[in-house]
């Protein structure tokens, strides 16, 4: 657009690594690195902390448990109606920004309808809720607090218990005895945020506050990006993130010419001509679920192979920046499996040998099959033109 600067489409992949720490892995402290990154997608336990490895020079895998155990960073709902870790500094504004996507998922959810309650309701049920979660509960007793405070009972209740523990304010607490800190099964609890770490979530501009925070703080960790970028990342309508945009921020335009994108001032902008080492990305690492356009770190030729019909986002490896292929622990647990989706360079080659010994590492210490029930999509159509394995 006339008079704006126009980004490349590897500046703008330059940017996104140089901002997520992927340009080169950063001597800062494990809870520095959570308040650049924003926010790592945690459904699976395991993956932030294959997403700090990445990131963070020496990082150990007791620093987040550190954390975790102290609630400075926590585990929770937020964007994309996802659990996401982050630093406990970000929750409540992240949290109160994306209300209206969380209410609209969970409390008009016609599975908790059928139970009886309303919104209403539930608001009503929050303050006991949060009392009764000052000590860490199992959804089993919150589902069973649930059926004898309002008289739901069976599966209704249950359900009707797992969307307002979702839609509620709530943590999860770290496990005793698991692998990677968090479960999905039975034994995993949850906790109320702390008093000053809660989101004022029925205060209109609490929530809109929230809004102009989290774009603030994605720009800062994504950026430039559009509007709808923004508004993928948070699953909040464009208008609203319009809305929240604040008058300081610079523009450009992108590669296409048309698109305006957004940035804080003085953000980190490369070249594009900066080299990007590879890397072996966690599942569902947020780089590429960030952006409506995918394409600023995963060929669209890729998409479909990485993203499957299910959601499940699988482990990936960077190459020069982009996805060129995924990678697994080998069926025996003594080496990481690398399947590239091109012809790779012997150089690029021996740098990913390096990195799945260090990643194999980060592995053993704890557990080899966190990714093992993802395994069935490698036999399922992957364009694998190439294997390597190390141990």
């Amino acid at each position: 657009m006339p008079g704006m600067t126009t980004l490349t489409a590897r500046a703008l992949n330059r940017s996104t690594l140089a901002r997520q720490l992927l340009l080169r892995r950063e001597a800062i402290g494990v809870e520095d690195a959570m308040r650049r990154v924003v926010a790592l997608q945690a459904q699976q336990p395991a993956s932030p902390y294959v997403a700090l490895w990445n990131r963070v020079a020496g990082f150990e895998a007791d620093q987040l448990d550190a954390l975790f155990a102290d609630f400075r960073v926590v585990r929770s709902t937020l964007m994309r109606i996802t659990l996401h870790a982050v630093h406990v500094d970000d929750y409540p504004a992240l949290r109160a920004a994306v209300e209206p996507t969380v209410r609209g998922a969970r409390l008009r959810d016609p599975r908790f309808r059928a139970s009886g309650l309303t919104e209403t309701d539930a608001h009503g049920l929050l303050p006991e809720l949060l009392a009764r979660t000052q000590v860490p509960c199992t959804a089993k007793e919150l589902g069973e607090w649930l059926g004898q405070r309002v008289g739901v009972e069976g599966p209704a209740a249950a359900t009707a218990g797992r969307m307002l523990r979702q839609y509620a304010p709530l943590w999860h607490a770290p496990v005793a005895g698991t692998t990677w800190g968090f479960t999905s099964d039975a034994r995993q609890c949850f906790v109320a945020a702390a008093e000053g770490r809660r989101p004022e979530l029925t205060d209109p501009e609490a929530v809109a506050e929230g809004l102009r925070v989290l774009v603030r703080r994605y720009l800062e960790g994504f950026g430039p990006a559009s509007v709808a970028d923004m508004a993928q990342f948070g699953l909040v309508q464009k208008g609203r993130v319009r809305a929240a945009l604040g008058e300081d921020l610079e523009e450009f335009t992108g590669p296409d010419g048309k698109t305006v994108l957004y940035d804080v001032p003085g953000g980190p902008r490369p070249s594009g001509e900066e080299p990007a080492p590879p890397r072996l990305l966690a599942m569902w690492d947020s780089v590429l679920l960030a952006y409506a356009d995918r394409g600023r770190l995963l060929p669209p030729e890729y998409r479909k192979h990485v993203t499957r019909v299910n959601g499940d986002v699988l482990p990936t490896v960077l190459v020069d920046g982009y996805v060129a292929g995924v990678w697994r622990v080998a069926d025996d647990g003594a080496g990481i499996e690398v399947g590239a989706f091109r012809p790779l360079p012997a150089q690029v080659w021996e740098a990913l040998a390096e990195e799945a010994r260090g990643l194999l590492d980060l592995l053993t210490g704890r557990d080899v099959t966190a990714y093992r029930r993802y395994d069935h999509w490698w036999v399922k159509g992957l364009p694998v033109v190439e294997t390597r394995a190390w141990g």
